[in-house]
């Protein structure tokens, strides 16, 4: 072959062009090359959640004890070893795991069209329905049952999370909307479910409605133990998410505006008034500081856990035994736990008024 038709014909191959048409060929009888079909577009801290995710569809909120940070910087060598460990049964939804990636994911999505991540996502979905028990509950780990894992877990509104995304996929709402119509139908009925466990788990004190504890036993439906200072008993913090997400339900049935009404009353009545939670410098302890509840007059606060049957406040640490006060426990439970807060007050001044407008006289 000559030189120069050797170069035209590497300049065109180089150039994606066909010899024919490298050689001034008829356009009819020229192959025109088809255009390279584009790489999906990537998202960066999506594709640390692909890596992460785990064979049941769920994702780990730590491993090997450090906790999972789709901030950090992760070399292919990181993401190679967190898919070899895709058979750990370490997948959960406490501390905002498997949520958050669903709902990043469902996103990344919309941005990038990238259909791994809706993969993903619809995975995360399936593995939140399959991990809901025949009592409407959501347990802290799935398949791991050991100890407390398998139990009714509000804690950290772990449940309500799990609630929220489903009903998200329910609702069709926002980036949900682009997740498989198959979803729909079983996302419908998992949050149907969810609520009636919600109304079934709310304890009764003495023949009165309260609140809910932060754990539930899957199989009494009662207040129940996870960790030695969390014993059974009622929570001043996640009966807040609980109500909360009552709020969100459309056309709200009598027995879900008795549970909500009800749960209010209960916060009202268990107020710690005139208090508040400080942290103060304090040389004699181990890490120089400590937390301490002092009086301030119009400051409100509520307890962690309050007593099933007397509804007072009570303090538990390590050892688990109850305290009426927060300086009775040792000062590395104190400092880091938290067992007073304010977190019912934006639900009592705006959230929950607002809601009676709509629903309260319907």
């Amino acid at each position: 072959m000559k030189p120069h038709v050797l170069a035209l014909l590497l300049a065109a191959e180089m150039a994606g062009l066909s010899p024919a048409l490298a050689h001034g060929r008829p356009a009819s009888q020229v192959t025109v090359p088809t255009a390279p079909i584009p790489t999906a577009q990537q998202d960066t801290t999506a594709e640390k959640m692909l890596a992460f995710q785990r064979s049941s569809g769920g994702w780990p909120k730590a491993v090997n004890e450090v906790k999972v940070d789709y901030r950090h910087r992760l070399s292919a060598a990181d993401l190679a070893t967190a898919r070899r460990d895709a058979s750990q049964e370490d997948a959960t939804i406490d501390n905002n795991a498997t949520t958050r990636e669903i709902t990043y994911l469902v996103s990344a999505f919309n941005t990038t069209q990238n259909p791994a991540y809706r993969q993903a996502a619809e995975r995360g979905i399936g593995y939140l329905l399959k991990m809901q028990q025949p009592s409407g509950g959501f347990p802290q780990y799935y398949p791991d049952a050991r100890f407390y894992r398998a139990q009714i877990t509000y804690n950290d509104n772990a449940m309500v999370r799990a609630l929220q995304v489903l009903k998200a996929v329910a609702d069709k709402k926002g980036d949900f909307a682009l997740v498989d119509a198959s979803l729909v139908a079983p996302a419908q009925k998992a949050v149907a479910q969810g609520v009636q466990c919600i109304l079934k788990t709310q304890y009764v004190q003495h023949g009165k409605l309260t609140a809910w504890g932060a754990q539930h036993d899957r199989t009494t439906l009662l207040p129940c133990q996870a960790r030695a200072f969390e014993l059974a008993s009622l929570s001043g913090d996640e009966s807040v998410g609980i109500v909360e997400f009552l709020l969100t339900l459309d056309q709200p049935t009598a027995e879900v505006r008795r549970a909500i009404a009800a749960a209010v009353a209960w916060f009202e009545a268990s107020k710690i008034e005139n208090t508040a939670v400080q942290d103060v410098a304090d040389p004699s302890q181990p890490k120089g500081r400590d937390r301490v509840m002092v009086a301030q007059p119009g400051s409100t606060v509520w307890a962690r856990f309050y007593d099933l049957d007397t509804n007072q406040p009570i303090y538990v640490g390590r050892d688990g035994v109850k305290h009426a006060r927060l300086a009775d426990i040792e000062v590395e439970r104190r400092t880091g736990y938290v067992y007073a807060g304010t977190w019912p007050a934006k639900l009592l001044a705006r959230d929950y008024p607002k809601w009676q407008q709509k629903w309260g006289r319907n």
